[in-house]
């Protein structure tokens, strides 16, 4: 078998740093051929495809890789150009070995007929259908990330907590702890209530804390703000504590808004572990924007978000500023069907069982859900250009995934669970670890 070239490698180097770049991708798949690696010259074209399914160059260059001749129509007119290559002549290009050949003259267009109808998708159910939305957005920590920089404020959104599905748990412990006294401002004020709150979201990585937070912005009708430590980190002194009071300043101005601190643990670390004196005072500055002194903090509802709550300065915790916890846990059987169902909606499946899928996907996070569709999809598209056969996506396609993806949160869960059990100050890890309790993880 052929080894890479230096050039190849290269470019693959390149096509990982930009994997959605088409054009980026084919030019690679051209080296391949030109080198004699026909069989990853399909894998490539194949992924192209994936990202672009009506390119005719990506087309033409998999019937090329394939050994086939590419149909007049379907040849490119401006198609990559590959780089000067010596001629190799010590090095003969391989076959490709034992790979069934789509028949010659594979018509694309025919197969893109053949599944036109299976979009939307139909489903199979095994068991009674859950009252999870039709198309919710995604829960995971990829599904709808705010764009805002720390000067932007989105505009009020249409996401409410209707839109998460299932989580009914977490739902009602924010409207009773949250929301409530927020909707009512005559009712707070009645009872001397400060307008203004902080939230504390924890627990594993990609469960959905970002799209509650966004959620919680469209229940209370407010702007939404998403900050993180590169929008507040300067490398002049000084710098960032203007920008984290600029960060206040704006969603002051704003109110009401709601101000989510993504990664809060990095915002405001313990101070008793920094040894650099700059970060110390973005902390400070934090603490003492939370305060807003006079009432400055009225209408901004802050919430932050954390993987590592036990990292968290703990006079960031104290009452007035983020003094209330709530623990996101991996999505619960209505949740991760309303995730499997939104992450299917546009794709071509067939006689796909939700209640199956639902109980083979415990524990999984809102992104392994949509890594897990994601990965029955390349299996199907592959299958597809290896046998010239396009077909939809499969139960089988579906389990075999499911059976590849080990839950992401499965190491956040070992390292919470010492914490849980032997730093637990004020029972703040309580509902921690009554879940750990449950799941019999203790």
């Amino acid at each position: 078998m052929s080894t890479e070239s230096p050039l190849i490698q290269s470019m693959r180097t390149a096509v990982a740093a930009a994997p959605t770049d088409v054009p980026l991708r084919l030019h690679l798949a051209e080296l391949l051929i030109g080198e004699g690696l026909s069989e990853a010259a399909v894998a490539e074209a194949a992924v192209a495809l994936q990202h672009a399914p009506g390119d005719a160059g990506a087309r033409a260059l998999m019937m090329r890789a394939m050994g086939l001749p590419a149909p007049a129509a379907e040849k490119p007119e401006s198609a990559p150009t590959p780089a000067p290559q010596e001629p190799r002549a010590q090095e003969p290009a391989p076959e490709v070995p034992d790979a069934p050949a789509p028949p010659t003259g594979f018509d694309w267009a025919a197969a893109e007929n053949e599944v036109a109808d299976a979009v939307p998708p139909r489903f199979v159910t095994s068991a009674p259908a859950s009252t999870a939305p039709e198309a919710p957005l995604a829960a995971d920590g990829g599904g709808d990330p705010g764009d805002a920089t720390a000067w932007e404020v989105d505009t009020p959104g249409t996401v409410t907590l209707a839109d998460v599905g299932g989580m009914e748990e977490i739902k009602e412990r924010l409207e009773a702890a949250f929301l409530a006294p927020m909707r009512n401002p005559e009712l707070g004020r009645l009872y001397g209530k400060s307008l203004r709150g902080g939230l504390l979201m924890y627990g594993p990585p990609g469960c959905g804390k970002t799209f509650i937070a966004r959620a919680v912005a469209g229940e209370l009708g407010a702007g939404f703000m998403s900050v993180s430590i590169n929008d507040v980190l300067d490398m002049w002194m000084g710098n960032s504590e203007r920008n984290m009071h600029e960060v206040f300043e704006t969603a002051r101005r704003q109110a009401p808004c709601v101000l989510f601190l993504d990664e809060v643990d990095a915002l405001g670390a313990k101070r008793s572990r920094m040894q650099h004196g700059g970060m110390r005072n973005t902390v400070n500055q934090l603490l003492t924007e939370l305060d807003g002194v006079g009432g400055a903090n009225e209408g901004v509802f802050v919430l932050a978000a954390t993987n590592v709550p036990w990292d968290v300065d703990i006079a960031l915790r104290r009452p007035g500023r983020l003094d209330r916890t709530l623990l996101v846990l991996p999505p619960d059987a209505p949740a991760r069907e309303a995730i499997l169902r939104y992450h299917l909606r546009d794709r071509p499946i067939e006689s796909v069982d939700l209640g199956k899928l639902v109980k083979v996907t415990e524990d999984l996070s809102g992104a392994d859900l949509a890594h897990l569709c994601e990965s029955a999809s390349e299996r199907a598209l592959l299958d597809s250009t290896r046998t010239g056969v396009v077909r939809m996506i499969n139960m089988k396609d579906l389990l075999g995934a499911a059976k590849e993806i080990r839950p992401s949160t499965d190491p956040w869960f070992a390292s919470a669970r010492n914490v849980a059990m032997f730093a637990n100050e004020g029972g703040m890890y309580d509902e921690l670890l009554a879940y750990l309790k449950r799941k019999r993880r203790l």
